[in-house]
């Protein structure tokens, strides 16, 4: 799910949201006249409908607003189409926490769009999703207040010219959001720095103290979505006084195993596209993918029958990732059927932390499999004939 479509212009290999849908942004912008928030490039409705799409309906822009930011003229009908699969009463909330100016925190299994939602509601609200700020062990204070260009420092002394400004001052000088991936991945410490910056919505500089620059306070509209894969390992527990400042929403996987199915097809698509390929990997095959990794992820078949869950997220990105790469070995090295490749790419998804998932896979392959085999389903008669490739 997180794979981007569309292979990015001027050298670009994936274009920032705003960049991507760029047309789409400016349409909804003439479409939509009602209240924003200050700040917002769009309307809190106009942000939803981005995000959601419009139920595959086009939206008519009156003549007199076809007239784009840049002086080209606007298309007179468009359908906006989706690009979160999620509730939309879950995005409506995460519109309305923006429009409060408090933090949103995107939790989650790694793998569920946490990041791309937090991309495209960036773009959408302020125009730029290019405030970001990563989270690892080695992130510090700096990269959510400020820094300090050396040379100039030594040159001349704490100026207002010889501050680096983080991407969170950055924002919060210019009323945009700023987004942090990972916040739970900084330590304790440097999380904390969030806290005043939430509360009091300004940076105090102490070495320009005696200056206009001794305060950097926060413009109309800003504020932060942060997200946070919580089983990840290297996690930090945020702080209570943390937490209080954001509102949290939990994005899960996806429900309707058909629509995961064309999730996955669509991004797979535009993977393949984007290396040069052409995507040739049949739906049948693609069934059987994303029910072995849907089986696996909620440790149930689709048939009631109980499955060993692995210590590996089985996410819909990862299902992404192996259907372009079947795709881009039958594109590239083709030898034979493509669903013979199967089990070997399940098998390095489960192996990445534990190396016991290989055995529960096997043992997904002795029940399941071996039962849908029995029953007379071609696919997986083929598939449980391939078990000694697991070995």
């Amino acid at each position: 799910m997180a794979a981007r479509p569309g292979r990015g212009a001027d050298g670009w290999q994936v274009l920032p949201a705003e960049r991507r849908f760029a047309a789409e942004l400016a349409f909804l912008a003439a479409y939509d006249d009602g209240p924003r928030p200050p700040g917002w490039a769009l309307t809190p409705r106009a942000v939803v409908t981005f995000i959601q799409g419009s139920d595959g309906e086009p939206l008519c822009l009156a003549k007199e607003r076809r007239t784009g930011p840049d002086g080209g003229e606007l298309p007179a009908t468009l359908a906006i189409p989706a690009k979160f699969v999620g509730e939309r009463v879950l995005v409506e909330r995460c519109v309305v926490t923006l429009a409060g100016e408090r933090g949103l925190l995107l939790v989650g299994e790694p793998g569920t769009a946490k990041s791309m939602l937090s991309e495209l509601l960036a773009a959408a609200v302020c125009g730029t999703s290019a405030l970001t700020v990563q989270g690892t062990a080695g992130t510090t204070e700096d990269a959510f207040r400020y820094g300090w260009n050396y040379a100039l420092l030594l040159a001349q002394g704490p100026t207002r010219q010889a501050l680096v400004e983080s991407p969170v001052l950055t924002a919060m000088r210019t009323g945009r959001v700023a987004r942090i991936e990972e916040v739970t991945r900084c330590l304790p410490e440097v999380q904390d720095a969030l806290v005043s910056i939430l509360s009091d919505r300004r940076i105090n500089v102490p070495e320009l103290a005696d200056t206009d620059a001794g305060v950097l306070p926060a413009a109309p509209g800003f504020t932060v979505i942060a997200t946070a894969n919580l089983r990840d390992r290297g996690v930090s527990e945020m702080s209570a006084a943390l937490k209080r400042r954001f509102n949290f929403e939990t994005i899960g996987p996806i429900a309707d195993p058909v629509t995961e199915m064309e999730l996955v097809r669509r991004q797979a698509i535009a993977a393949v596209a984007r290396a040069g390929a052409a995507y040739a990997v049949d739906d049948s095959v693609l069934d059987a993918l994303v029910t072995v990794f849907r089986d696996l992820r909620s440790g149930r078949s689709a048939e009631g029958w109980d499955v060993e869950r692995p210590g590996t997220v089985m996410s819909t990105a990862e299902a992404v990732q192996v259907a372009a790469a079947l795709a881009l070995s039958s594109a590239y090295l083709p030898a034979g059927d493509v669903l013979d490749l199967l089990p070997g790419h399940l098998l390095g998804v489960v192996r990445k932390d534990d190396q016991a998932d290989h055995g529960r896979l096997v043992g997904y392959w002795d029940g399941p499999v071996r039962r849908r085999a029995e029953e007379g389903a071609p696919m997986w008669r083929r598939l449980w004939d391939l078990r000694e490739t697991l070995r």
